[in-house]
This record gives C-alpha cells, sequence and structure tokens, in this order.
C-alpha cells in the first residue's frame, strides 16, 4: 500500500457538529411543543366549537358561499338525525327497564 492509497478522513469540525445538534434539539422542540398542542384536549374542544360555530353560520348567514351553506347545512342535518337516535334509543332502554 502507498501512501496514495491511503487517505485519511477529514477530521468534523467540533463546532459544526455542536452547531447541527443545537439545531436537531431546536427542531425536536418545536415538533413536540407543536405535537402537545395537537393533543390538548382544551384545544381540541376549543377547536369543536370554533367548527360548530363555523357550521351554523355557514348555514344561516346568507352571506355565506353557497357550497358552504349546502355543506353546512348537510352536517348539521346528519348530526341532528345521529343525536334523535341516540335520544330515541335512551328513551327506549329508559321505558324497558
Amino acid at each position: 500500500m502507498s501512501a496514495e492509497e491511503i487517505t485519511p478522513t477529514p477530521a468534523t469540525d467540533i463546532g459544526t457538529l455542536t452547531a447541527e445538534a443545537a439545531l436537531a434539539r431546536a427542531q425536536l422542540a418545536e415538533t413536540v411543543d407543536a405535537l402537545v398542542d395537537r393533543v390538548d384536549p382544551r384545544r381540541q374542544a376549543e377547536r369543536a366549537k370554533d367548527r360548530g360555530r363555523r357550521l351554523v353560520f355557514d348555514a344561516t348567514d346568507p352571506a355565506a358561499l353557497p357550497e358552504d351553506r349546502a355543506r353546512a347545512r348537510k352536517v348539521l342535518v346528519v348530526a341532528g338525525v345521529v343525536v334523535a337516535l341516540v335520544v330515541v334509543g335512551i328513551v327506549r332502554r329508559a321505558t324497558r327497564d
């Protein structure tokens, strides 16, 4: 083996490794914070309330876009039917006992 065949690997700069580790830590912390925010029950309830308000607004406001109004009305009708079926099931169960 000649000296030309053996090429030493370049020494990695410690500063570069430290900077890469700090960047990875910051990105990981940002991802964890986003996941925590997403699964927080209070935030989920808040988002559900906002979606409900938006559906009612779209279904009742004449200024809403026609396609939004139609979609909102369909969703509200389906939700109403589901609630009615649940209530009927509860009443039937209560009257059987």
